[in-house]
């Protein structure tokens, strides 16, 4: 036995308790400090932001009312809805100062509170990093988007509050809100960050599985309502990018790998956000990623490192440009480039936003667009919380330039607006010494302003926090969202019985075992069973299976690598096969590799974001399967590797071609 007292000595142990309680009392009194310092911060920032902070009044002139942004009590021309745009925006450039012009290019996210409250500082649980007041008053930024959200009267009810704050700053320009996509059953790659009360539609390549634009108009207008009701703006959508790498973790927001399938349904989608042209109806649509992220190397994503190369081994470069054309015919009002770095197709291998060939001489001169562009989020720094980065910045190709020449160079591209970030202290630096002219600021800020005016928003931003609630979720939109659910299920596989009928649709008097699908729901149609022993018939909701990668905090979010089972789950699934008649149907937020499935399958049906509902509508002979594939599913993981990432359908011999689906009649 050892003996502890000839170990430590007890003057010994006092001074190393001693030692550890000096330790541990400065650690705390740091933290204690930090917090003091954290929250003083925020509280003085906001003290000085609202010290600043004045009344708008409306105001009349010779019979017409007017809000007076800039407090003169005087009609100036860019409050005065009557005015061209123009020159309603050459009046307010002529009274910004370059700190209000450069406040205008970066667009962050912002949080908002769990009642609507308006977060005068960083707050983790709603994901919220700034001060409103800070980022509104002090620092002038005017664009932001929205991660994680209340319930639509908070929403609308926290919209107002901080274009209230925003009229009361000094010109009073208004605020624009934008989101990613929030009408999918399974949002943002699997994650309910974007989830919403919003009525709940098929992901965008289930939109493509039905082919049908004028689904895709509608289906634009009921999301703009919402959009609208609540204060959102811009839509951070469509993705006209194409599905022609199977492994790539973005699919399930595209239209599929198919150019003219993509360009149509992109036009459409746009129609239905914007109308024949941007105003005060409109939700801007912020079409990305240009010029086209589905070509990625070997399918890794670019928003991480190991993913930033875009290959072209085809040398078809062009095709993914088609939606984008289709998108400009369509007057999309903004432009989103994506991370990745278009290898071998310019003079330097830089990420797109940083690629002056790719902005201003493809995107600005050869497809003369002259609306916003806006980079991807974080591109210029990573995402940090307490100092920590736990997101690292999307710079591919110039990792080694400093903060400040990545801002110029995405200048210098051609680009207006910053993403993610909020460098607005760097971008004055630059204008001070001279490295970027304020002419090149206001090129910019002209664009984004053109967009506020056009949508009404500098003569009334605000929301009618009732109406809201009756519009966002409301039964009529419930149900087209619903129909556009179950039009989307593609029936790839039906095989037919002994006595020459099909195993589906099938008979409701039979006994069921299920996995993945709601047990009440289901029961609804069928008895239930909890034995597949017990069962006439097994029915499994599948998965495109992807390879879990957890170095980085939104890695988890994204399905990307390998598109076919594991070993012991394969076999688990095709033992059950062995046993009972099985319907599967797989969820295909990829193109998935299953031969052996589709092989035992008594019957096999692709989704692409669905309630319960939909899919045993479809089984159960309640609605007719209409949708196509919008990409073809793959025969091996090894014609997979084989393909040519930026080559549509070259995956050799698929298991499904594009376009193919089945249905009962």
């Amino acid at each position: 036995m050892i003996n502890l007292t000839t170990k430590f000595k007890p003057d010994l142990m006092k001074k190393f308790f001693k030692i550890t309680g000096i330790v541990l009392g400065s650690l705390i009194g740091i933290i204690i400090i930090s917090i003091l310092i954290f929250n003083g911060y925020y509280w003085l920032g906001n003290l000085k932001s609202k010290r600043q902070l004045n009344e708008v009044q409306m105001v009349t002139e010779n019979g017409f009312q007017f809000r007076d942004l800039n407090k003169n009590g005087e009609l100036d021309v860019y409050e005065d809805s009557r005015q061209n745009i123009e020159l309603r925006i050459d009046n307010l450039l002529s009274q910004m100062t370059i700190e209000e012009k450069a406040g205008m290019m970066w667009h962050p996210p912002i949080g908002v509170g769990k009642k609507g409250e308006v977060l005068g500082k960083p707050d983790v649980a709603t994901l919220n990093m700034v001060s409103t007041y800070d980022v509104l008053v002090n620092k002038k930024m005017n664009h932001f988007n929205l991660f994680s959200i209340p319930a639509s009267r908070f929403l609308a009810t926290w919209y107002n509050s901080i274009q209230k704050i925003a009229e009361q700053t000094r010109l009073g320009i208004p605020v624009t809100i934008s989101s990613d996509p929030r009408h999918g059953i399974n949002n943002f790659i699997g994650s309910d960050l974007l989830g919403s009360d919003f009525s709940k539609w098929p992901e965008p390549i289930g939109l493509a599985a039905t082919g049908d634009s004028a689904l895709v108009v509608e289906f634009g207008r009921i999301a703009n309502a919402e959009y609208r009701s609540v204060g959102i703006r811009t839509a951070l959508h469509p993705m006209a990018d194409l599905a022609t790498e199977p492994r790539w973790a973005r699919i399930n927001g595209t239209f599929g790998e198919d150019a003219t399938l993509s360009a149509k349904i992109t036009a459409a989608y746009i129609y239905g956000f914007q109308g024949d042209s941007i105003d005060a109806q409109s939700v801007a649509c912020m079409t990305k990623h240009w010029p086209g992220g589905g070509p990625q190397s070997n399918g890794d994503d670019a928003h991480f490192g190991y993913g930033k190369d875009q290959t072209y081994p085809g040398k078809n470069f062009d095709y993914h440009l088609i939606p984008f054309k289709a998108a400009f015919e369509a007057g999309t009002a903004m432009i989103m480039p994506y991370y990745g770095v278009p290898v071998g197709q310019t003079s330097e291998d830089v990420g797109m936003s940083f690629n002056r060939e790719i902005i201003t001489e493809l995107l600005r001169k050869e497809y003369n667009f002259d609306g916003v562009v806006c980079t991807d989020w974080g591109i210029i720094e990573g995402f940090k919380i307490l100092g920590l980065e736990i997101v690292e910045a999307k710079n591919w190709g110039v990792e080694n330039l400093t903060v400040k020449e990545r801002i110029k160079k995405v200048i210098d591209a051609g680009v207006d607006q910053f993403g993610g970030n909020m460098n607005v202290e760097e971008l004055l630096e630059l204008v001070k010494e001279g490295l970027v002219t304020e002419a090149r600021i206001d090129e910019s800020a002209r664009r984004l302003l053109r967009a506020k005016f056009k949508m009404g928003l500098f003569d009334n931003p605000f929301v009618d926090v009732e109406l809201a609630e009756k519009v966002v979720g409301n039964t009529e939109f419930v149900a087209k969202g619903k129909l556009a659910q179950r039009k989307s299920i593609v029936l790839l596989k039906n095989k037919m019985n002994a006595d020459s009928t099909f195993m589906l649709p099938l008979q409701k008097n039979l006994k069921v075992y299920i996995e993945n699908i709601h047990r009440e729901m289901a029961s609804a149609y069928v008895t239930v069973v909890n034995s597949l022993a017990d069962a006439d018939v097994a029915v499994l909701h599948l998965q495109t299976p992807w390879e879990p990668r957890n170095s980085d905090f939104i890695e988890k979010m994204f399905h990307q690598g390998k598109l076919d089972f594991d070993e012991t789950e394969l076999l688990r699934i095709l033992k059950i096969m062995e046993q009972k008649p099985t319907i599967v149907c797989m969820y295909l937020d990829r193109p998935a590799v299953i031969p052996e499935i589709a092989e035992k399958a008594a019957a096999l049906l692709g989704d692409f974001g669905l309630q319960d509902d939909a899919l045993l509508d479809v089984i159960f002979g309640d609605f007719n399967p209409s949708g196509k594939l919008p990409f073809e599913l793959p025969v091996s993981m090894e014609a997979v590797k084989n393909q040519k990432e930026d080559v549509p359908f070259d995956s050799g011999n698929p298991l499904f071609p594009f376009g193919h689906g089945l249905s009962y009649k």
